[in-house]
């Protein structure tokens, strides 16, 4: 397990005195052991007692600007906001804290499976007493949808890969998929990296941004390499659902 940063800590005591966030987890690469400071996001995941309401969504953005601005400032802190009542419900957006604001996503069947594989509490219940067992069935289902869903749409849209955050995300996501789908597992970042369907020195390069480096990607061969891989792999898991 990660050391988990300060701002982690001060998420979770600040959430516990508002006295209707029951559970604070631990998601994503801190769970994992993977977790880099400064270059990896923190992924946390909050259960609350019933709506999050305009009152509750103004208290939380306080407490987020305040941490962004104090322990939290440069850790990419973030945390969704799941009405307890409604964990169950996959395709039911949440209130989520995501670089600087507010938005409202759903909660991945593959943070899901984090959570149950391999988080743990900052406080509340351990995530297994909160979401049901995960199989390895389930896994290889939250990579299909996930590479389908998001990643199919963007193999649809050429142009979105010459942004050098989504050509250098879809490789490691991609081969994060394809073991998943093949394996029934989760891989970390730093381990889909080695295993990116790219040329060698490419791969050197994704490694040493992941240690952060200062190195920059050519634009247009990444983009490239990156989009044939999308295509190919979202065509796989395709042919597997």
């Amino acid at each position: 397990m990660a050391i988990a940063p300060a701002a982690v800590q001060d998420l979770g005591n600040e959430l516990q005195g508002l006295g209707w966030v029951s559970d604070l987890l631990v998601a994503g690469s801190l769970a994992t052991g993977d977790y880099i400071p400064r270059i990896s996001d923190l992924d946390l995941v909050a259960l609350v007692d019933g709506r999050v309401d305009t009152g509750r969504k103004a208290a939380l953005a306080a407490i987020h600007r305040r941490l962004d601005s104090g322990s939290g400032a440069g850790v990419k802190l973030g945390c969704g906001y799941v009405d307890g009542a409604t964990v169950a419900e996959l395709e039911l957006p949440h209130l989520t804290w995501t670089h600087g604001r507010l938005v409202h996503r759903t909660l991945s069947r593959v943070t899901r499976a984090e959570l149950v594989r391999h988080g743990y509490e900052v406080f509340g219940r351990p995530p297994g007493e909160v979401f049901p067992e995960v199989s390895d069935a389930d896994i290889r289902a939250a990579a299909r949808a996930e590479l389908i869903g998001y990643w199919g749409l963007a193999d649809r849209r050429p142009w979105w890969w010459l942004d050098p955050t989504i050509a250098e995300l879809g490789l490691s996501a991609m081969a994060r998929g394809r073991h998943a789908l093949d394996h029934g597992d989760l891989l970390t970042k730093t381990q889909a990296i080695k295993q990116a369907n790219a040329p060698t020195w490419l791969v050197g390069y994704l490694s040493a941004r992941r240690c952060g480096e200062a190195v920059s990607l050519p634009r247009l061969r990444t983009a490239w390499i990156a989009w044939r891989d999308a295509r190919r792999t979202v065509a796989h898991a395709k042919r597997a659902h």
